[in-house]
């Protein structure tokens, strides 16, 4: 791993080898791509904070305007099609396939056991390969696996689809957050995410939704069932964008086709220059996990993570909660949009805020604190106006922060690229490990009052918050020992700063 050289002395500087450090080196010289973009990188290099702000600028906007409502588009559809079982199970799915017991939880959990299996070789995979085409292409593949929940017959065929669907989505959210930290650098990466999350925030608010009005306008067409509608309509429509994207998305900065030379120079230079280093030379499948599960701080981030998954967990079942106001189907449906909405719009203020200062740490906890007081209401009252305000609460505290903690991830974890993937995977691995228990605390024999999923999740609320400040603390310290010792080595010859954390 090689870090900058000092930036302010571009005179001798090997832009080849330096492009060399971030693609395969076979690349370099068959690439003209690459030839075009090592001979741009000079002029990066010589640009003034002012001339980088504003080239900056223009390129981010052209980025962004493809990359973003991508990104946005494809997981409302990555999230529409994991969780409609929860709103097929206010439409009747049980009934219709002879559900009893607690096959609905084992149909819940099992895509967690496909979606944990995938995630980690997949993001490998991504790190050397093309997104826009990997992604992509398994867009295409969930859609139309979720499209065949509609030909489930038993739960044992539900049960089936459900774990190769959710193998076929494990690509895509790791995958997309870590093409997000590929392109823009800390000060840039949470407000992002959280545009990004916003789109699974939303597509609990499309839910309730569409499904709302397939229930009203579309029972018994052709002799379906409503639920079985909704598979087919959610499915047929993620195909369409999932093929559509092959040809909009980004690859990486120093490969996107639809780039200037220019512009690319200039986007791997941002990042270079906020990572203090460059985004790494190939590596192996197995010295990228090695890297990545050897950081300790992997670890904390993953408890912080595994913690606030198990208290979101609810959101599978926010039609089963409000399903207990004793209200008609429609209606209930309708009544689990507006929660979502409000925590889309508090994770952007949250990360905006987050970006703007930045700062990391408090972010992350406050908002846990209001989720955990969420909880607390849930688990002791059924009224329905203070349990459904209580939804707002735990929702929008739960993932208003989510992105903080995905921005953080990128930071601590910069370079090299498999490396961050590896993270990344990792981290979302072990977060969603929750989701194949959590669902069996929402029995239906725990309802209405459902104490003990709601006291589960005030306890894991707590540890989260405890965590993030220990992480904070380790972060503090190291930043500090960064200043002294190039406090004492200022006078090397060749000493290189190093990027401070982001607490």
């Amino acid at each position: 791993m090689n870090h900058l050289r000092p930036l302010d002395n571009p005179a001798d500087i090997d832009y080849k080898e330096e492009v060399a450090q971030l693609e395969n080196k076979a690349y370099v010289e068959s690439d003209p791509r690459l030839a075009g973009l090592a001979d741009e990188l000079a002029w990066a290099h010589g640009l003034s904070e002012e001339e980088l702000a504003a080239e900056s600028k223009k390129l981010l906007r052209k980025v962004d305007w493809r990359l973003m409502p991508t990104l946005f588009i494809l997981i409302v559809l990555n999230y529409l099609d994991r969780n409609a079982l929860a709103a097929a199970r206010v439409q009747g799915i049980e009934a219709d396939l002879g559900m009893t017991g607690n096959d609905f939880n084992v149909a819940i959990s099992v895509l967690f056991v496909g979606y944990i299996l995938g995630q980690i070789p997949s993001n490998y995979i991504l790190s050397r390969s093309r997104p826009s085409l990997y992604l992509s292409f398994w867009v295409v593949v969930w859609g139309a696996v979720s499209t065949c929940t509609a030909a489930a017959r038993n739960f044992s065929s539900l049960v089936v689809i459900r774990f190769f669907l959710g193998f076929c989505e494990a690509p895509y959210f790791p995958g997309a957050l870590f093409l997000l930290s590929s392109w823009y650098n800390k000060k840039e990466l949470a407000f992002r995410m959280a545009f990004l999350w916003s789109g699974s925030l939303l597509s609990g608010a499309f839910s309730g939704f569409i499904s709302a009005g397939i229930q009203a306008g579309m029972q018994g067409t052709l002799g379906l069932s409503a639920w079985r509608w909704m598979f087919i309509i959610e499915g047929a429509v993620t195909i369409v964008f999932g093929a559509a994207a092959v040809f909009v998305l980004p690859d990486y900065p120093s490969t996107t086709r639809w780039l200037t030379p220019r512009e690319r120079a200039l986007a791997v230079y941002r990042l270079q220059a906020d990572a203090g280093e460059a985004d790494e030379e190939q590596i192996g499948f197995f010295r990228a996990l090695k890297l990545a599960v050897s950081d300790y701080k992997l670890w904390l981030l993953a408890l912080i993570q595994v913690t606030k998954t198990t208290a979101a967990a609810v959101t599978q079942f926010i039609p089963t909660v409000v399903n207990t106001f004793g209200m008609s189907k429609v209606n209930t449906l309708l009544l689990t949009a507006p929660p979502y909405l409000f925590a889309a719009i508090l994770a952007f203020f949250i990360s905006y805020s987050s970006d703007r200062k930045p700062e990391r740490a408090f972010h992350l906890a406050i908002p846990i604190m209001v989720a955990a007081v969420g909880n607390v209401v849930a688990a002791t009252t059924t009224t329905i106006a203070a349990r459904y305000t209580a939804l707002f609460l735990l929702l929008g505290g739960i993932y208003g922060s989510f992105n903080v903690c995905n921005a953080w991830t990128s930071s601590m974890f910069a370079r090299p690229r498999a490396k961050r993937a590896m993270a990344y995977a990792t981290i979302n691995s072990i977060s969603n490990m929750a989701q194949v228990w959590t669902p069996y605390m929402y029995d239906s024999k725990y309802s209405p009052q459902y104490t003990i999923a709601f006291s589960v999740n005030v306890v894991m609320c707590c540890i989260a918050v405890c965590t993030t400040f220990l992480v904070r603390w380790i972060l503090a310290r190291a930043n500090r020992k960064m200043d002294k010792d190039e406090a004492e080595g200022a006078d090397q010859e060749g000493f290189v700063k190093k990027i401070r954390y982001t607490l």
